[in-house]
C-alpha cells in the first residue's frame, strides 16, 4: 500500500466514526484505532439528511430494566437495518415473541447483508438503535425479556 492510499484510508476512517478498522493482506496488515466519538478538529461534521418516515425505526421508550433483560448484540461492525427493504415491515417490533432462530435484523458489512438471529427465546422489550444507524461490534441492538 503506497503512502497516498494509506493517507486516504486514514482520512476516510476518521470521518467514518468507526472505533477500529483492521485490513489484512497477504504480506501486510493495517490496524487503525480511535476513541469512539472523537472527531478531529479539522474534520468537518456532515449533517445527515433526514430519511423518509417509512425508513425510520425510532428506538422505543426505555424498558424498565428489572435485571431480567438479555440483549441481542451486533456480531460485527456495520449498518443496522430493521427490515429487508425500505418499504418492508421491520423483522421485529416491541412486544413481538421471538425464538432462537428468529431473524431480528440485518447488519450490512462491506456490501454483505448479514441476517442476525435472536439466539434465545423471549419478547422484544426495546429496540435500541435506529434504522440505517452504524453499529459497533458488541453494541446492544435489542433488549429482550427471556421467555
Amino acid at each position: 500500500m503506497n503512502r497516498e492510499r494509506l493517507q486516504e484510508l486514514i482520512r476516510v476512517f476518521r470521518e467514518s466514526g468507526l472505533a477500529e478498522l483492521q485490513i489484512k493482506g497477504l504480506f501486510r496488515s493495517v490496524t487503525l484505532k480511535q476513541t469512539p466519538g472523537a472527531v478531529p478538529a479539522a474534520a468537518p461534521v456532515a449533517e445527515a439528511a433526514e430519511p423518509a418516515a417509512a425508513q425510520v425505526t425510532k428506538p422505543s421508550a426505555p424498558a424498565a430494566d428489572d435485571g431480567e433483560l438479555r440483549y441481542i448484540t451486533a456480531p460485527l461492525v456495520g449498518t443496522f437495518y430493521s427490515s429487508s427493504s425500505p418499504d418492508a415491515e421491520p423483522y421485529v417490533k416491541v412486544g413481538d415473541r421471538i425464538n432462537a432462530d428468529t431473524i431480528v435484523c440485518i447488519v450490512e458489512a462491506m456490501k454483505v447483508m448479514n441476517e442476525i438471529e435472536a439466539e434465545f427465546d423471549g419478547v422484544i422489550a426495546e429496540v435500541l438503535v435506529e434504522n440505517a444507524q452504524p453499529v459497533e461490534y458488541g453494541q446492544k441492538l435489542f433488549a429482550v425479556r427471556p421467555a
